[in-house]
């Protein structure tokens, strides 16, 4: 299961970030890192963006991001 097939008001732990590159890196930048608790607040009207909540932030990210995100 990824962040990308997360329902509304659910929540899981990071298991794997996937990819490469500077992509990889930005993600992790971004505090999505292993062992990281996550959960979905919101949906925009046509899916994407998301709106996660990351270590007491609230964070956009796009589906196509999102499906590079494992969860355990």
């Amino acid at each position: 299961m990824t962040i990308a097939d997360m329902k509304i008001g659910t929540s899981g732990k990071i298991k794997k970030v996937h990819g490469n590159g500077a992509l990889r890196r930005r993600i992790m930048d971004m505090g999505l890192i292993n062992g990281t608790e996550v959960s979905l607040n919101k949906l925009a009207p046509l899916g994407d963006p998301m709106e996660l909540s990351v270590k007491g932030y609230k964070l956009s990210m796009r589906k196509e991001d999102a499906k590079m995100i494992e969860l355990v």
